[in-house]
């Protein structure tokens, strides 16, 4: 794979309610050729607002990395599978990475995502 046909990297964020949904929805990801990488820390202590009450809560934060090409697609495997009735779905970009990684990541996606297990 050279410079021209890699794919931009992205980083998709959520929060889940624990470490086994984390878990499954990374497996699941994974398998389906989504991501290449997911991380999963515990521990996070979130203070939100819903329906009007101040709400706290111990949650997981989640990250996958995947390319740019299959935000579309990761983006409505976790909303259509995420626990919580509205789950904040983040991608960022990075503007910079190692290109080794970069490479690592498009070739696990390209190869998985096409129907590959």
């Amino acid at each position: 794979m050279n410079e021209l046909t890699a794919k931009k990297l992205i980083v998709v964020l959520t929060s889940l309610p624990n470490l086994e949904v984390a878990k499954d929805l990374g497996r699941h990801l994974i398998y389906d050729g989504l991501a290449a990488c997911v991380h999963m820390q515990e521990g996070l202590h979130s203070i939100y607002r819903w329906e009007g009450k101040v709400c706290e809560d111990r949650e997981v934060l989640f990250s996958a990395k995947t390319t740019i090409d299959l935000w579309p697609k990761i983006h409505e495997y976790i909303q259509k599978n995420h626990p919580y009735d509205l789950p904040e779905i983040i991608a960022i970009t990075p503007s910079e990475y190692d290109q080794a990684y970069g490479k690592w990541v498009n070739l696990e996606v390209q190869n998985r995502g096409q129907g590959k297990k």
